[in-house]
Order: structure tokens, then C-alpha cells, then sequence
């Protein structure tokens, strides 16, 4: 695409990132995204230092192709985090949940892109001032974790594109060419499609949490646990233990307490549809089959310069 400030950034044919989803972006769809024209991008979120190690490698082995590897920096081991995509010269960073000062200048100063995600204007500010090459701007129709000002993609893209001078990537209830075309009339200049992504073929999640996800109908997700860190879930038997204990004013310790450990990988990586976290989208009612990253990021594009074009007749 001619002239867009995040294909010149990163190098890539379309402005349609895969979001770094923790369980479902391994190497095998960052690999087909980034094949596909898009920008790829492993999750480090659910990685031990040495499997994200060995997802790198494996990505290098599989393409040349320009690709990013996510941290949310609410996650432990990030000095070893950083250290490995450092040596592995992973070229492109994004963070998220965290202080963006924290690592861009060492990442910078190593010439390496640094991509962070906000969901406020406030933060977006913050972020350019730390020195980010871009941001993504994540609205409160997203899946996995969210923020908690609650600021739909619709609001959120215009008021952070107007404060920036970087180039802003909207996130949030994105998964078509048409939602693409409306983010860009809102300022943004590229996608960011989680969701769509995790129901792909090559996504590491498991078939059952695919299936799930194109099963869900609208209003089969909800933003919960938010005096813990909010995050968009499938209504399950999980979601409806969380959800009674918020109803009736749990403290911050029993929702931990319930929420456990392994929750997340035990719903999207083992496939435990009742007493897992399955994190999705709101986009997930709009996502009825399982399809192969390429094709997903072909759909996108072809419906949003269609859409365009519908746009410039009316």
C-alpha cells in the first residue's frame, strides 16, 4: 500500500496486523500472517524464555518475511524476555500493559521498532513521548486483557490519531475490510485483528476454543474480573463463578483465589470450554468458520478497498 506510514515502518504489503494473542500466536501464524503480506507476530505472553527462544528461530527458519514479537510487561521474566529478542534480533517490539519508558530506549538505541498498545489518549500521549514508533489503540470491544476506561474503538481511534504525530494502529473489534475502511476514516493507519486470528487453522489454540469461538453469538462475551486486570471473556461456567462473586462485592484476594493459575491455558491452549478463561472479542459473532491466516488476511483486504470503493459513489 503506497504511501502508509506502517507498511514503510515495518516493511510488509497491507497494514494488517495479527495481534501477539497468549496461547494462539506461535510461530506457525505469525509465519502465515507475515507471509501473507501482513506483520506476524508471536505472543510471548504465554512463553517460558526458552520456548519463545525457539519460536523465533522457527519463524526465521520459515520465511524472511518482517515479523514482531509481543510483551506484556505484567508477565515476570521480561529482563530475559528482552535479552533473547535482543540476540535473536527480533525487529520489531510490542508492548503492552506497562510503562512504555521501561524498555524503549534500549530497544531504540538496538534500532529496533517499538510498537506500544494504549487504550486512552492519555497514554497514547505518554507513549509517544517515550519515543514509540507507533501505537496501537485498542478499544473495549477487544478480547484478552482491556483497558479500563471502557472507550469504544469508535471514540478511542480519532481522539488518540489527534493527538499524535505517529502513526496510530486501531485494534478493537476489527475483523473485516469494512471495520478496516471505518478505522481508517477515524485516523487510524493500519489494523490490528485478534480474534478472527485466534479461529485461524495455523493459530496454536485449541480446536475446541475455535469452535467456541464460532459458535458465539452476540453478547456472549463480557468484560470481567476489572478489580483484578479486566479481560474480555466467553460467558462459561468460569465467567459465571467470577461474575457471582463479583455481584456479590468479592475482594480482590477471593477473585484471585478463583482465578487461579493455568485459567488461560487450561480454556485456549487445552481446550477446557467450562472451567477455563476463553478470552475473545466482541468481533466473535461475526466469525462463523475456521479459516487458513492467508485467506483471513486476503478477505480483509479485498473487502476493505471494495468498501472504499462503495464509499466514494454514495
Amino acid at each position: 500500500m503506497t504511501n502508509n506510514r506502517i507498511c514503510s515502518l515495518f516493511g510488509i504489503d497491507y497494514p494488517i496486523i495479527q495481534a501477539g494473542m497468549i496461547w494462539c500466536s506461535g510461530w506457525r501464524l505469525a509465519s502465515a500472517v507475515s507471509q501473507a503480506g501482513g506483520l506476524g507476530i508471536i505472543g510471548s505472553g504465554s512463553m517460558y524464555p526458552d520456548v519463545l527462544r525457539e519460536h523465533i528461530q522457527k519463524y526465521k527458519a520459515s520465511t524472511d518475511k518482517p515479523f514482531a514479537v509481543n510483551v506484556p510487561m505484567l508477565y515476570p521474566d521480561l529482563d530475559q524476555v528482552i535479552n533473547i529478542i535482543l540476540e535473536e534480533k527480533v525487529p520489531i517490539i510490542f508492548t503492552s500493559a506497562g510503562n512504555p519508558k521501561t524498555y524503549t530506549p534500549l530497544l531504540k538505541k538496538e534500532g529496533r521498532k517499538v510498537v506500544h498498545v494504549v487504550s486512552s489518549r492519555k497514554f497514547a500521549i505518554k507513549s509517544q513521548e517515550a519515543g514509540v514508533d507507533a501505537v496501537v489503540a485498542e478499544g473495549f470491544e477487544a478480547g484478552g486483557h482491556n483497558g479500563r476506561e471502557e472507550t469504544t474503538t469508535l471514540c478511542l481511534i480519532p481522539l488518540v490519531a489527534d493527538a499524535l504525530d505517529i502513526p496510530v494502529i486501531a485494534a478493537g473489534g476489527i475483523g473485516s475490510g469494512r471495520a478496516m475502511s471505518a478505522a481508517f476514516a477515524l485516523g487510524a493507519e493500519g489494523v490490528q485483528v485478534g480474534s478472527r486470528f485466534a479461529a485461524s487453522l495455523e493459530s496454536s489454540a485449541h480446536l475446541n476454543f475455535k469452535q467456541k469461538i464460532t459458535e458465539t453469538d452476540e453478547g456472549g462475551t463480557e468484560l470481567s474480573i476489572k478489580q483484578l486486570t479486566p479481560v474480555r471473556l466467553i460467558k462459561n461456567k468460569f465467567y459465571q463463578e467470577i461474575k457471582s462473586a463479583e455481584l456479590r462485592g468479592a475482594s480482590t484476594e477471593e477473585l484471585a483465589e478463583i482465578l487461579g493459575k493455568r485459567r488461560a491455558k487450561k480454556g485456549m491452549f487445552e481446550g477446557d470450554l467450562e472451567e477455563g478463561e476463553l478470552e475473545i472479542g466482541q468481533v466473535s459473532a461475526m466469525i462463523r468458520q475456521i479459516e487458513p491466516a492467508a485467506s483471513i488476511v486476503q478477505d480483509i483486504w479485498q473487502e476493505f478497498l471494495s468498501t472504499n470503493q462503495k464509499l466514494c459513489g454514495l
